[in-house]
Order: structure tokens, then sequence, then C-alpha cells
């Protein structure tokens, strides 16, 4: 075939191409000019792939001494990069602070102990004990105090029954219903078992004092298989100077295994100094030893020396103020501001705070021998539209407030480990005001000061030289009785340490972070 006829052909096959593959114009292309969408490709005869060097070419090139060298660097490189994160991790490790170990802890040191002697002025009876549960967990308690409940006939001790509850208090099932329900959150419950409660000493005559320890040490067996956490009576220097007093803490503190929940062993220390109340502490084998201390002791300075004397003994010493005569905090502190400076010095005093019924709401006392009736849904404000009474709603309010105060301390004492079981310094003391510090190794640090006198005072706070710690120039407010914008302690301002004036009645909690 000729080449004109290959030409022809081929002019012939382009224009026979589908024609939605045809040039896009209206007329054909002009004479001559090239068919629009040809396209001309020079494919190269020749492409070259690039494939990489072959095995044979990579071994001849790593083994020359460019690369040779080059990797003994890079792998020194690697090893000294290595060593040296590895030295740097342990040089942090070894000079880190070192971590306090935490102290061995029981159930009676995490938290206040709320005491209810009289379960009817407190709720009607053993079974509204078990009703109001949900508000005793609500304040944050780690232990009731019920009674004494059983029932006696003053000064006769031949009359005394220690395993028989008063029926006009309840009954054993409910007891033990209230102990179940406790125990399900997490409260435990102790049993007062004072022998002669209404009588003028606590184990009647000297001579009587061994026939009621042994009644004393069966009625322990009794409620403790019952599933009771601990006992609790008076005069415990009494108690420890009988002959049966190894036998009742046999009783109490024998036969527990690592798993069991520890029982406490509970004794009210009445008209002892500090140094005799150590003693006591650390020879008798007492748990907790609640001290009418903070009651008898009423000058500042008084009290920041038995501090200074019992805070080594904190984990089996027990404050309150009133409570060790089963009194409420009114008792003492006649007005609402006293009573939000006592609570808030005894959540932050070294030892475990016991409060009596009622304390939370700064209920009034009902005087000696007599307890007052337990004010419940005070948070209910009255209805819209209702007839109130104005001093009633008052009172109601500033209930409220008390309760709500009551509340962020004991808070904020269960997760602080400086108020929990930090260990303590005083800063300061005067014929009505103190104030000291709270810490434990690494954590929040806390300063308490109060003034329950009638006039302001000037409070420069100061620390003995003491290794490790120091005090800084300013502390954070974290809690204040006289809080409002206002006020120079309003919560979460700055005060200097070396000059905070407290107003009569006024009481503040500070904080300030640790420091290397």
């Amino acid at each position: 075939m000729s080449k004109d006829t290959e030409v022809d052909m081929k002019e012939v096959e382009l224009n026979e191409l589908d024609p939605e593959k045809q040039p896009m114009t209206g007329d054909g292309p002009a004479p001559g000019a090239e068919k629009n969408g040809s396209v001309k490709l020079k494919v190269p005869e020749d492409v070259v792939t690039f494939t990489g060097l072959s095995k044979e070419e990579l071994m001849k090139v790593a083994g020359t001494p460019g690369w040779v060298r080059t990797r003994w660097v890079l792998l020194i490189l690697f090893w000294l990069g290595w060593i040296g994160m590895l030295a740097g991790a342990i040089a942090i490790i070894v000079q880190a602070p070192r971590c306090k170990p935490l102290p061995e802890m029981n159930w009676w040191n995490e938290g206040p102990l709320y005491q209810i002697p009289d379960v009817v002025a407190f709720a009607d009876g053993m079974e509204g004990v078990e009703a109001k549960l949900d508000a005793m967990n609500q304040l944050k308690v780690k232990g009731l105090v019920l009674g004494p409940l059983h029932s006696i006939q003053v000064d006769q001790p031949s009359t005394l029954d220690l395993k028989v509850i008063d029926p006009t208090q309840g009954k054993e099932s409910e007891l033990v219903a209230v102990l179940e329900k406790a125990h399900k959150k997490g409260i435990s419950v102790v049993l007062d078992l004072t022998p002669n409660y209404l009588g003028a000493a606590s184990w009647f005559s000297p001579a009587d004092t061994s026939d009621v320890m042994a009644k004393l040490k069966a009625a322990a067996e009794h409620w403790l298989a019952l599933g009771v956490d601990g006992i609790k009576f008076s005069d415990l220097s009494v108690a420890t100077s009988s002959d049966e007093w190894s036998n009742l803490q046999a009783v109490v503190l024998g036969n527990h295994t690592e798993d069991m929940k520890k029982r406490a062993l509970m004794g009210v220390v009445e008209g002892l100094s500090p140094n005799e109340l150590s003693q006591l502490v650390n020879t008798s084998g007492v748990n907790l030893a609640l001290s009418d201390l903070l009651s008898t002791k009423t000058a500042g300075v008084e009290r920041i020396k038995a501090m200074d004397t019992l805070h080594t003994d904190q984990r089996s010493l027990a404050w309150g103020l009133g409570a060790a005569q089963r009194d409420q905090l009114s008792t003492l502190a006649k007005t609402p501001a006293l009573i939000r400076l006592y609570q808030l010095l005894l959540f932050t005093m070294p030892g475990t705070p016991v409060f009596t019924y009622g304390d939370e709401i700064g209920l009034k006392a009902g005087g000696a021998g007599n307890f007052s009736k337990m004010v419940w849904d005070i948070e209910k404000a009255p209805a819209e539209g209702a007839v109130v009474d104005e001093a009633a709603e008052t009172v109601r309010k500033e209930q409220v407030s008390v309760m709500k105060w009551f509340k962020s301390l004991s808070e904020l004492r269960g997760k602080e480990r400086s108020l929990l079981h930090g260990d303590y310094y005083p800063l300061y003391s005067s014929a009505t005001s103190l104030a000291f510090l709270r810490l434990w190794d690494q954590s929040e640090r806390y300063i308490a000061a109060v003034n329950w006198g009638d006039t302001p005072e000037l409070l420069k706070l100061s620390l003995t030289p003491t290794e490790g710690v120091a005090l800084p120039e300013t502390a954070t407010v974290r809690l204040s009785t006289g809080n409002s914008s206002l006020n120079a302690l309003a919560e979460e301002s700055e005060v200097r340490l070396d000059s905070i004036t407290l107003e009569s009645g006024e009481a503040v909690l500070l904080k300030f972070p640790y420091t290397v």
C-alpha cells in the first residue's frame, strides 16, 4: 500500500470518531488546520525506571570506611542519649522530697463523733434515730455515741443491768436496725455504758467499782456481739484504777484480726491537767480519751499550752466544749458567732472533735439534767402567704447558716491531711485569743486563729524557728466567720500574717501552699 493511501485511511479513521469526541464547534476545522482534539505525544523509546541499589551494591557501599564511621557515631549518640535520660530520671527521683509515711488511722480519727445522750429528745426514740441517719451522714460524722440507754435507780448499784435498754428509749431490735443501717453508711456506733449516769458518782462508790466493772464487762460482751463498734464511759481514771480494767480491755480490744474494724474503748476525763491526761492516755491503753480541758481552760495561753502538751497524743485524744458532760456547745458558747468560732476550733485542733446533737445548728441547751428537743427541717422555708413569726424565722435562718458552716468545716477536715492528722505548731496566744498552724508533709498548710474576747485583737503570728517549717508573709482566707465582701477577712482575700485583726467573736481559717 502506498504512503498516500495510508494517510488517507488514518484521516478516515479520525473522521469516524464518536461524535461525543468530535470538536465542539459549529463549523468544521479551517482548511489546512490541524483537527481539534488531536494530541501529538512523543513517547521515548527507552524508559528508565529507578529500582534502587541491588543487595550486592548495598553491601559493597556499606562496607566503605565512611559509612562504617557514620553508623558507629549514630550508635554511640543513641546510647549516650539513653544513658543521659536514665541518669536524669534517677537524679530527679533522688533529689525529689520524700513523701512522709501516713500515720496509722482508725475510724474515730477520720471525722467528728456525734453524741446522742437522749434518743427521745433527739428523734422520739430509737426508731427515729434510724430515720435520721441520712441527716447524720450529710454532716460527715464518722461515729455516733448513743446513750446511756440503760435504766438505773440513782445510786443503787444492786439494780444495775447494763444489758437492758430503758423501754422509754427503745428496744434492742431497734438498736440492731440502727447498727445495720449506720454501718451501710460508713458510720460506727459507740454505746455509752456509764453505770450511774444520773447519780453524783459515775461508778457509785469506790467499794462498788469492782462489781460494777464486772457488770460492765459482761454488758460489753453482749453489745459488741450485736455489732456495736465500741463502748464509752465517764471517769476514765476511776475505771483504769480497778483490778477489772485489764479484763474489760481484753473484751473490747481482744479477738481482733487485721480484716476486722477496730473497736473503740472510749473514756471521759475531767479535772486532770494536760500532763496528767497525757500520762493516763499513754499508760491506760484507752483508744480515745474525751477531755474537758477546753471547757475548764478558758484563757488562750492555757489552751495553747494544753495543745502543746497533748498534740503528740492526737490520735488518742478527743476534744469537746461541753461534750464531756453531754451538753451542747451553747451551754458555754452563748451566741451564734461563738458557736461558729468553737466549731472551727474543734475541727482544726489536733485530735477528734466530739459534738452533742444540735451543735450543728446551735441548738439552745435545755439546762441541767434536761435535753432540748432537736429541731428538724430547718431548711424548709415557710409557705408563701403563710403568717410568719418574725422572731422564729430569724432563729431558723440563723440555724441554717450555722449548719452550713458546720458542714463546710466537717467536709474540709475530712479531705485535708494537714487538718486530719497533721503536725501542730503554736503561733500566738493571749487571754482571749489563740492561733496555731497545722501541716502535713507537702499538703496545703492551715492556720486557725480565733478571738472569743469582747474586744478586737491584733494578732502577730510568729513561729519558733523549726527545721523545714516556715511561715510566708501572707496567706489566703479559706473560711471566716465575719465573711463579707467588705470584711478585711473575706474568703479568698490575702492577709499579712504579722498583722491580723480579729473582731470580737471572730474566727478565721487561713491556708498557704507547701514550698520547697
